[in-house]
């Protein structure tokens, strides 16, 4: 049984894989993957993601050129998501920011009070 065939897709078929800087530590993107991104990643060496805007595979810098090259992968305990150890070659984030997460929350302006 192959690695992908191990794993516990969601019943959209996808699996949410946290992409993380394997020199930094810095997270990058939160995207997901089905089986046939896996094996391409695995293949090829580059991060392909299922992109679930468009409903179609998308290769991390196939635009942009801003790849993530695969360190490693590895699975949760429960083999439901994924942790993605990549070399960027460029900022992760379609804004130009190396990674996704480059907006901080302020709990006082963004969070609703409960009712």
């Amino acid at each position: 049984m192959s690695e992908a065939e191990r794993l516990t897709f969601g019943p959209d078929g996808l699996v949410p894989a946290v992409v993380q800087d394997a020199d930094t530590g810095e997270v990058l993107i939160l995207a997901y993957m089905n089986a046939e991104a896996l094996r391409r990643t695995l293949e090829t060496g580059l991060v392909t993601f299922w992109s679930r805007s468009r409903g179609q595979l998308w290769q991390k810098g196939e635009t942009s050129g801003n790849t993530l090259a695969l360190v490693s992968i590895a699975k949760n305990c429960e083999a439901n998501s994924l942790l993605v150890k990549a070399r960027p070659s460029g900022p992760a984030c379609h804004t130009g920011h190396s990674s996704c997460y480059y907006r901080p929350l302020d709990p006082a302006a963004d969070l609703d009070p409960a009712p």
